[in-house]
């Protein structure tokens, strides 16, 4: 049984950091496709990270202050967050497939992803 959990929110002021975690159990991180998606309030849930094999894709809004990792001799998913936006608040969810991400695919077609951990929240105050 696959089981994704997500650690490493809280609540920080704007332009701070935070690290995301997700341990796997009963899944490894290694080819196929894992990412991090998030849901803010009110909205729809949105990929923003992901990777597999190949470089990491990452939506427009995170572009260069987010970062995508695999640890895997610890089998671990890490989303380090930098400069952080009030927008930016939402619950965050990690996501493995047994697929590859297909490009861009996999971050807008979150189908793609058949295991999500619970989620962590982040709340980023201005």
């Amino acid at each position: 049984q696959v089981q994704l959990v997500e650690s490493g929110g809280g609540s920080v002021q704007a332009g701070g950091s935070l690290r995301l975690s997700c341990a796997a159990s009963g899944y490894t991180y290694s080819a196929y496709c894992v990412g991090w998606i998030r849901q803010a309030p009110g909205k729809e849930r949105e990929g923003i990270a992901t990777i597999d094999n190949s470089s990491p894709c990452y939506t427009d809004s995170v572009k260069g202050r987010f970062t995508i990792s695999k640890d895997i001799a610890n089998n671990t998913l890490y989303l380090q967050m930098n400069s952080l936006k009030p927008e930016d608040t939402a619950m965050y969810y990690c996501a493995a497939s047994t697929t590859y991400c297909g490009g861009y695919s996999a971050l807008r077609q979150l189908w793609h992803f058949g295991y999500w951990g619970q989620g962590t929240q982040v709340t980023v105050s201005s």
